[in-house]
């Protein structure tokens, strides 16, 4: 790595935005809001560079951010909705593409699970991450991880026929 703090952080960003924009896309399903989601997280670890107790660890502190900054935009926008439902107004639509094959069936099933859910299934199935690195992600046990999972995949399922018969 280089001397300088924002060639360290360069780097850093070379070698992670990739992969840290397609987790926060398939945790939100909207590009530009994944592209925010992890340059906020970077801004958010760029201070704590010099204090992480394990470089090498980066990834997996970036990973956690991103997850926590997801949350932090689904809780606002649930309050919003409510907000909105209360006040009686309609919130904001946006264009809905076209469903074209199994793909897009399957990725408005992902979008209707609820947050916890996806984000589990997202890191254990997409990114490939053992339990234990999700529960800690997830702040909570490797059993949790399992039944979320779980229990997301059977909603997914159900979701998934039901598109597919009506």
């Amino acid at each position: 790595m280089t001397d300088a703090p924002g060639g360290r952080l360069a780097e850093l960003y070379v070698r992670h935005a990739a992969e840290a924009t397609r987790l926060a896309y398939m945790l939100t399903g909207d590009r530009q809001l994944a592209e925010d989601l992890v340059q906020d997280a970077f801004v958010k670890l760029a201070g704590r560079l010099v204090h992480l107790r394990d470089p090498g660890a980066f990834d997996a502190y970036l990973r956690r951010t991103i997850v926590n900054l997801a949350n932090s935009h689904f809780r606002r926008k649930r309050v919003e909705r409510s907000y909105l439902s209360r006040s009686g107004a309609e919130p904001p639509r946006m264009g809905d593409a076209p469903d074209t094959g199994r793909r897009d069936e399957l990725w408005h099933g992902l979008q209707r699970l609820p947050v916890r859910q996806r984000t589990a299934i997202v890191l254990r199935i997409y990114e490939d991450l053992p339990e234990q690195r999700v529960a800690d992600i997830l702040g909570c046990r490797p059993g949790t991880v399992r039944s979320l999972v779980s229990r997301g995949l059977a909603e997914l399922r159900i979701h998934v026929r039901s598109d597919g018969d009506g």
